[in-house]
């Protein structure tokens, strides 16, 4: 059973490692977007803006309706970069609405904007699971994501002993763990997954791999 890597940057495929290599929706992709490797794509909060996003959108409806494309994003809100939020929870809020005509869950970035992300699931009743990635708050937050139906994705920082990431991992099964844009091996992180849970590397194998079956990436 491979490692399973929900979302990187890196473009290199390892052997014993299954990834979900992540794009941003820029002009160097239409010609390049690979065919059969899983990727997401999405307009990141960083680079969309609002004056291109009918263009984008359409661009994207198309890339996104391949089989490859396992997820839609990375998208989100993100208050210290990229438009002001009210532009970004219009634009996160169209490719919702591509997600849930498609039937694929949403991988999303999110920065000081949770109380929105929060709105926007409520106020839309979301129905395709949207994945936050990375996450590495506190374990209040945490919690209170996931009892509003979000699923979360660990990395490096759920290596950190007593951090946010950590604690919720000792206490549930059902997430996600990726190595984003770290230096750390999605290895390193699946073995200090396995400590925390205190079971072994292929049991901890088991439990991701259920939780990509569940949502049909794999």
């Amino acid at each position: 059973m491979d490692f399973l890597d929900l979302h990187t940057h890196k473009t290199a495929q390892k052997t014993g490692v299954h990834s979900i290599q992540s794009l941003s929706l820029t002009t160097d992709i239409f010609l390049a977007m690979p065919k059969t490797k899983a990727i997401s794509i999405g307009l990141h909060p960083w680079y969309a803006t609002l004056d291109k996003l009918d263009l984008q959108m359409k661009y994207l409806g198309v890339l996104a309706n391949q089989a490859n494309v396992k997820l839609i994003g990375e998208c989100g809100l993100d208050k210290l970069k990229g438009e002001n939020i009210e532009h970004q929870i219009i634009i996160l809020e169209k490719q919702i609405a591509l997600a849930e005509k498609l039937g694929k869950p949403l991988i999303l970035h999110c920065v000081k904007s949770f109380s929105e992300l929060i709105g926007v699931k409520d106020r839309l009743s979301v129905k395709v699971p949207m994945i936050i990635h990375g996450f590495n708050k506190n374990e209040e937050l945490g919690k209170q994501l996931i009892a509003k139906g979000f699923l979360l994705s660990f990395g490096a920082a759920s290596l950190k002993e007593n951090s946010g990431a950590s604690k919720l991992m000792k206490q549930y099964d059902d997430f996600f763990l990726e190595t984003d844009d770290s230096e750390t091996s999605i290895e390193e992180i699946y073995q200090g997954a396995a400590n925390l849970k205190k079971c072994s590397v292929d049991e901890m194998k088991a439990i991701i791999f259920a939780n990509w079956k569940k949502l049909n990436l794999i």
